[in-house]
């Protein structure tokens, strides 16, 4: 494991805690839909069974595609349903000045570089190591990783990544495993013209804010390795991960906003939590599925628990209304 970055304390210690803190993180780029609301009940509910805190963090680090509009919704919707979150809202558009710290912190160390890639220069590398039959070639081959091509401006900043296997026990998927610099490559933490990357940004505001457990959508899972070998490398705690399996439409697709899945709250609250239960392998009594939120929550919480979420989703998984 490498050494942690001198000086992180520069880059804003993690907050210490010793009680379960869990968070829902969602973009504003539109409002919650089922799939959202599955991923929330979960971490709303591993957070609240083992008497912790649950935290919302909105994270609108892409203006051109968030709005405070959305992230308003967003939170009328959780409210909504009975899923009320400690502590202050964190926005991440108002963080950038902890990011460039960590940024700072990193660049002073010898892991930040700048790269000149565009996406055609890395798709083309890409296509050579397929033709010369290397394993993954969606990996970033490094190209910059020892100074800019004359002439080449940087385009954005990436993480050296040190050569270690990451492996870690996700709580839902089981053992996982992934070799960070020769599966993913030095991966972007900046935009040179644009946002810090979410990479950067999650692994800053978890620890800022001392989240001991994260528990999110299984589409996520490919970038918990990165994340754990950033925390590794800034010497900050690294959270439980639980990845919950996605909700999917009858054509195999994610349940998501550009996919036009249906909004939360064409239905009563109860009913689409008590949906939302069942998806998670907890499906209530048919009387309490036709109860208030309070009192589906309140039960929830007493039955509750995260070994028995499915690793993938059971068939059929969702209802009707959300195009099954």
């Amino acid at each position: 494991m490498p050494e942690p970055v001198a000086n992180s304390s520069a880059a804003g210690e993690p907050r210490p805690t010793h009680q379960v803190r869990g968070r829902f993180a969602p973009s504003p780029t539109g409002p919650l839909h089922f799939g959202s609301l599955v991923t929330a009940l979960a971490s709303f509910l591993d957070a609240r069974t083992r008497g912790g805190t649950w935290h919302v963090r909105i994270e609108d680090l892409d203006r051109a595609r968030c709005h405070r509009s959305h992230a308003d919704t967003i939170l009328r919707q959780l409210e909504s349903h009975g899923l009320t979150w400690d502590g202050d809202i964190v926005w991440q558009g108002s963080r950038g000045e902890r990011y460039a710290d960590i940024l700072a912190s990193l660049t002073a160390a010898g892991r930040i570089y700048a790269c000149a890639c565009s996406r055609q220069d890395i798709a083309a590398e890409a296509a050579l190591v397929i033709e010369q039959g290397q394993p993954h070639p969606e990996a970033y081959p490094g190209t910059c990783r020892h100074g800019l091509p004359p002439g080449r401006k940087a385009r954005s900043y990436r993480l050296a990544v040190p050569p270690e296997l990451v492996e870690f026990v996700d709580r839902i998927q089981g053992p996982v495993s992934q070799d960070v610099a020769a599966e993913v490559g030095d991966f972007v933490v900046k935009r040179a013209d644009g946002p810090y990357a979410y990479q950067l940004a999650v692994v800053a505001d978890d620890a800022a804010l001392g989240i001991t457990d994260v528990v999110r959508g299984a589409d996520l899972l490919d970038s918990t390795a990165r994340q754990i070998a950033l925390h590794r490398l800034l010497g900050w705690p690294v959270p439980r991960y639980a990845h919950v399996p996605l909700a999917v439409d009858r054509h195999g697709r994610k349940l998501s906003k550009q996919n036009l899945a249906p909004t939360l709250g064409q239905h009563p609250a109860a009913r689409e939590l008590a949906d939302a239960l069942g998806f998670l392998g907890l499906p209530p009594p048919a009387d309490l599925a036709r109860s208030n939120t309070a009192e589906l929550l309140s039960w929830a919480i007493a039955h509750f628990d995260l070994g028995r979420i499915p690793s993938v989703p059971a068939t059929p998984a969702l209802p009707a209304y959300c195009g099954a």
